[in-house]
């Protein structure tokens, strides 16, 4: 795959959601569900949000993709969030999933140790997540380490080798949230650049972008999936910080860039750095990104 073949599969992506309205439904954090919606939405998705068991593994047999995200952690999520893995591995559909707050309960710890089993297309986190759900899964030495709450004590960077391995083991992607975002499919591995501070300064967009990958799922393969969203997020986060300063303006801003960005200027959002078997780098910025990831 070179530079140009993969610019045409961020925009085939991004046209295809756009012409399809393809539905990928979510489990996903209570406090969030607005955002993560009118995200999908945004990109020309269609979203759904549910809870109860027997619905979610209805709706697996025929959506194309689903979104998992650990969130408010409900009791009743022991019954439903290995249903519903197993429902859409049986019924061989894409998934995302997204460990918030691993750790931070053994029910959080129990359910994704079962997601084990059923290997997600995509996995998407901050790099502490990452890094914890490598070592729940025993793919990564546990040498201690916490995470707190939903955010990150861990550098993007350090999260790199977690990524790789939980990519190779599941054979789809993972994209690491922070800073700087990485997203691998265990082989190539792209640094992504762009975004804004005032993404920390509301709630529910690490969820929205589970969500929209979810959506680019449909139409595309994890890897691509992944950086799709990836790309159009930081783009669009960018656009929308250059006309506002403040959070309720910003979130507002992003979404109608989410809306109005076209396929080729996600796409042209994309250059390498480097060769492509070790490292790629995109920004809006025009001048020389730094390769944090080393």
């Amino acid at each position: 795959m070179t530079e140009s073949k993969i610019r045409e599969a961020i925009a085939k992506a991004v046209n295809d959601v756009r012409e399809k309205n393809p539905l990928a439904p979510s489990i996903t954090n209570t406090v969030t569900q607005d955002f993560v919606a009118n995200a999908q939405l945004a990109v020309g998705g269609s979203a759904a949000m549910l809870y109860l068991a027997d619905e979610c593994e209805a709706i697996a047999k025929v959506a194309s993709a689903f979104y998992i995200n650990m969130g408010t952690a409900m009791p009743f999520y022991a019954d439903t969030l290995p249903k519903t893995a197993r429902a859409l591995q049986e019924n061989k559909k894409s998934w995302v999933l997204d460990p918030v707050g691993i750790g931070l309960s053994t029910l959080r710890t129990g359910i994704l140790r079962q997601f084990k089993s059923y290997k997600p297309s995509i996995i998407r986190g901050n790099a502490s997540e990452i890094i914890a759900l490598a070592k729940l899964w025993g793919l990564l030495e546990d040498t201690g380490g916490q995470v707190r709450g939903v955010d990150s004590t861990e550098k993007v960077s350090a999260a790199k080798p977690a990524a790789i391995k939980l990519a190779k083991f599941t054979g789809g992607a993972v994209a690491v949230s922070g800073e700087e975002d990485l997203v691998t499919d265990g082989k190539n591995s792209i640094a992504c650049a762009g975004g804004s501070e005032l993404f920390t300064k509301i709630t529910g967009s690490g969820c929205a972008l589970g969500g929209v990958m979810a959506i680019y799922l449909t139409v595309a393969t994890p890897f691509i999936a992944a950086l799709t969203a990836t790309t159009i997020f930081n783009q669009a986060g960018t656009k929308a910080a250059a006309n506002v300063e403040t959070p309720a303006r910003f979130k507002i801003y992003f979404l109608d860039n989410l809306y109005e960005l076209t396929a080729q200027e996600v796409a042209d959002n994309f250059r390498v750095v480097g060769s492509f078997e070790n490292m790629f780098d995109f920004s809006m910025q025009t001048t020389e990104l730094k390769n944090i990831l080393g």
